[in-house]
């Protein structure tokens, strides 16, 4: 491991998940900062500013959904959400409040692992300087600069409401975007509630860009919550 190796801070009060996401993590190169409660953990991040974060939603102290929102508050760091709690509400509160991924226990490390490397990069990404960005996945290559998108090599006609969504889901490639927070990007604060607007809209895109609309390569459901752009 190397002083520049990525600090990741692990808010869990379970010793024993603890002791296995440090192993996890350090044997892939990451630094790894514990804490077993809220209060521990916002005083850690705010001392060691972390990279990441992964955290455990249910805490002795206070409940992890504050944690995030104090976190927002002054901390732009990638919050990994890793709980028990399965229900679609637990999962849209804390992505709407701020955390950047949501994973279920029991987990994959290896999807753990490929989630922290999508919020680094993500991270890496929109602190990068760039007058034109240029988006590329597979085949999908979207100019930003020039609102060029092409597929393939071949350029779809993207309505400006498809396009719209589509740049939105770029902005946070690679994360879950609910569906609250697409209906109050694309069509404003006094859509929130249409999500019939969402599904067809969604649909269209699929149709346009990807090869086989049934089966996206790109635009992945996260059922319940929202949707997610894959950049890998």
């Amino acid at each position: 491991m190397t002083q520049d190796a990525a600090r990741i801070l692990v808010i869990e009060d379970d010793l024993a998940i603890r002791r296995f996401l440090r192993i996890s993590l350090e044997s892939h190169d990451y630094r790894v900062i514990e804490a077993d409660s809220g209060e521990q953990g916002l005083k850690l991040a705010l001392r060691e500013l972390p990279e990441a974060v992964i955290l455990d939603l249910g805490l002795p102290d206070i409940d992890g959904l504050q944690v995030i929102e104090r976190l927002r508050e002054w901390s732009a760091a990638p919050i990994i959400v890793l709980s028990a709690r399965g229900r679609e509400a637990d999962k849209v509160t804390a992505l709407d409040l701020g955390a950047d991924d949501y994973l279920t226990k029991p987990f994959s490390v290896g999807e753990l692992l490929a989630r922290i490397r999508v919020a680094l990069r993500h991270t890496a990404s929109a602190t990068a300087q760039s007058p034109d960005p240029v988006f590329r996945v597979g085949e999908l290559v979207v100019d930003l600069g020039r609102r060029q998108v092409t597929v393939d090599g071949e350029e779809p006609h993207l309505t400006p409401t498809e396009y719209r969504l589509l740049v939105v889901l770029i902005k946070h490639a690679g994360k879950v975007v609910t569906h609250r927070q697409l209906l109050k990007d694309v069509w404003g604060p006094d859509s929130v509630y249409e999500k019939q607007y969402l599904r067809v809209y969604m649909g269209q895109l699929r149709r346009k860009i990807e090869k086989d609309p049934a089966r996206p390569r790109y635009l992945r459901t996260e059922p319940g919550v929202g949707y997610r752009l894959v950049d890998e």
